[in-house]
């Protein structure tokens, strides 16, 4: 049986590309208004991403509605701008998938805000969006779906440097990153029963994938 989406709004973040983009064109066809949020890189005139373009161009070509976000999901401000036209356009939020991710740069490297780049983007850019679309969530009742890894069952939290500023090592620190994620998934779902939000959270893990 094929699961119908119509006239529900769904987040997917790291759409420009790979499984994101799958995620989107699956939702959209099953009648779903699609928020592509994608991590960047190539930029058009309004600061969205040429990849998330692309993709809002195949769902409307399709007879689908969608939006870019005009940003990453590491990217504060454009964050906060994303779920302002969420609601502005749609209401609530209905589907929230938590795909965006960064794995293993051999070198250090930073979010716009500081933040060693896998962890703020696989779990702190996460974490602050749903914190964002809290009542957007609540509204729609919706399902929150976090992509973690199998890298999860190895590593742990590196609790003393979470940042790694002291000494890096990128599988560690997607490990780390990803554990933390699986933790703030498993949480959300936990509050959100305990006090009769109506978010269900859960967390997947796709397989090894080419993306």
């Amino acid at each position: 049986m094929t699961v119908s989406f119509k006239d529900k709004v769904a987040i997917v973040t790291g759409a420009g590309g790979g499984l994101g983009k799958a995620y989107a064109l699956e939702l959209a066809k099953r009648g779903a208004k699609v928020v592509v949020n994608d991590l960047g890189g190539a930029r058009d005139g309004t600061g969205t991403s040429d990849a998330a373009a692309q993709v809002v161009e195949e769902i409307k070509s399709a007879g689908g509605e969608a939006m870019a976000n005009g940003g990453s999901v590491t990217e504060y401000e454009q964050m906060v701008e994303m779920v302002a036209k969420a609601k502005e356009a749609w209401g609530g939020v209905h589907v929230l998938i938590n795909n965006a991710g960064v794995m293993t740069p051999p070198e250090r490297q930073t979010t716009a805000d500081g933040f060693e780049l896998q962890f703020g983007t696989n779990h702190l850019g996460h974490f602050a969006l749903v914190g964002h679309l809290l009542p957007l969530l609540r509204e729609g009742r919706a399902r929150v779906t976090s992509q973690i890894s199998v890298s999860a069952n190895q590593g742990a939290i590196n609790w003393h440097d979470p940042n790694w500023e002291r000494s890096y090592r990128g599988g560690r620190a997607y490990s780390h990153s990803k554990i933390a994620l699986g933790l703030f998934g498993l949480e959300l779902d936990r509050r959100s029963q305990a006090r009769g939000w109506g978010i269900t959270s859960t967390l997947a893990h796709p397989g090894v994938a080419p993306t």
